[in-house]
C-alpha cells in the first residue's frame, strides 16, 4: 500500500482490490520483543489455535458419550450421536431466514458472518469516480433484468470521547449490492465526486441500512450531499417480524434472521477511520456491514408482513 519516495513512505495510487478469504501467512514474534503487545492478527491466530485444540479435544472425548449394552455374552458399544443444527450446514448466504429457535439464547454458539468476496477500495477522487461509474452500470443492468435494485449502505467516522469535542466527519462510505463484490470509498480523502453523488441521489435504487437516516443526515451535514430513497432495516423488521417493535441493529438482526454473529470489535468500530490508508481489517469490517445490510434486506423482503395485533385489527 506504500511506496518509498525521498526516504519517506507515501501511499501508492490506483484502486486496490482484496479478496477477503485469502489466507494470511502466520507470523511469530521474535524472542527479543517478547514483551510487546500482540497485534490483532496474532490474537486472531491464537484464538484459531485455541478453537482448533478444543475441537480436537471434543473429538477425542467421543468415547465418553458411549454406553455399553449387554447382549447375551457380548458387550455392544453404542454411541449416542447428537444431531447438529441444520443451519450449520446450510448455505452461509441463504436468502431464507434461519430457524431462530435453534440458537435461542445461545448466541455464543453462532458462527461468525463475514464478507468473503472482492472488496474494491477507493481513496482518491479518480478511483471513487471510476468505481461509482461501475456501480451505476451494474445498477442499470440489474434494473433491466430484475426491476428494483437495492444497495446496502453504511458509514464510518472517527468518534470523539472528549466532552465538547465533535466527532470526525464522515470518513468511509461502503456500498454493496451483490454477494461477490463490495465498494469501500474513503471519502475523507476522495470526497464525493459527481458519479458517486449521482448514485446517492438516484431514486431508482433503494439504499438500505440500520438507522440509515442518521447516516444520510451525517453525509449531508459533512459533505452537503443528499441520499435519496432510503429504507430502514429496523422499521422493515418490525413490519415483518412478530412481537413488540424493537430498535433493531445489524448485529441483532443478523443473529435473529441469519443465525450468525456479526463481529463488532471495538478497535475497529471505534477506531480511526481518518487514517491515510485503511488496513485489510478495516476494509473487511466495512464491506461486511454493507453486505449484511443488503443481505438482510433480501431476507426481510421475502417474508410476509406480520399479522396485526388483535386490538389494532378492530374497527
Amino acid at each position: 500500500m506504500f511506496a518509498r519516495k525521498a526516504g519517506k513512505l507515501v501511499p501508492r495510487t490506483g484502486r486496490r482490490t482484496f479478496t477477503m478469504d485469502t489466507p494470511v501467512p502466520a507470523s511469530l514474534p521474535c524472542f527479543d520483543d517478547w514483551d510487546r503487545p500482540f497485534t490483532d492478527l496474532e490474537l486472531l491466530e491464537i484464538e484459531a489455535a485455541i478453537q482448533s485444540a478444543a475441537a480436537k479435544h471434543r473429538s477425542s472425548d467421543k468415547s465418553s458419550d458411549a454406553e455399553n449394552v449387554a447382549n447375551g455374552d457380548e458387550t455392544v458399544t453404542r454411541t449416542r450421536c447428537r444431531r447438529l443444527p441444520d443451519s450449520l450446514f446450510s448455505n452461509p448466504f441463504s436468502l431464507s431466514p434461519c430457524r431462530r429457535s435453534v440458537f435461542k439464547r445461545r448466541s455464543k454458539m453462532l458462527p461468525e458472518l463475514a464478507f468473503r468476496g472482492r472488496v474494491v477500495y477507493c481513496r482518491t477522487e479518480a478511483e471513487a469516480e471510476k468505481s461509482a461509474d461501475e456501480l451505476l452500470n451494474f445498477i442499470e443492468t440489474k434494473r433491466k433484468a430484475q426491476g428494483e435494485v437495492s444497495l446496502g449502505l453504511d458509514l464510518e467516522w472517527k468518534p470523539s470521547f472528549r466532552r465538547g469535542v465533535a466527532p470526525g466527519k464522515a470518513a468511509v462510505l461502503q456500498i454493496c449490492g451483490e454477494m461477490n463484490q463490495c465498494y469501500v470509498f474513503h471519502i475523507c480523502h476522495s470526497g464525493i465526486p459527481q458519479n458517486l453523488q449521482t448514485l446517492l441521489q438516484s431514486t431508482t435504487t433503494v439504499k438500505v441500512g440500520s438507522n440509515i437516516a442518521n447516516d444520510a443526515r451525517k453525509i449531508f451535514l459533512d459533505h452537503n450531499v443528499s441520499i435519496r430513497n432510503l429504507e430502514d432495516l429496523s422499521a422493515l423488521a418490525n413490519q415483518k417480524l412478530d412481537g413488540a417493535p424493537k430498535n433493531w441493529g445489524l448485529a441483532s438482526l443478523t443473529e435473529s434472521l441469519l443465525c450468525k454473529q456479526l463481529p463488532k470489535p471495538s478497535n475497529l468500530r471505534l477506531g480511526n477511520w481518518d487514517t491515510p490508508v485503511l488496513s485489510k481489517e478495516h476494509l473487511s469490517y466495512a464491506a461486511t456491514d454493507a453486505f449484511v445490510s443488503w443481505h438482510l434486506y433480501q431476507v426481510l423482503k421475502s417474508l410476509p408482513d406480520a399479522p396485526m395485533p388483535k386490538h389494532m385489527d378492530r374497527e
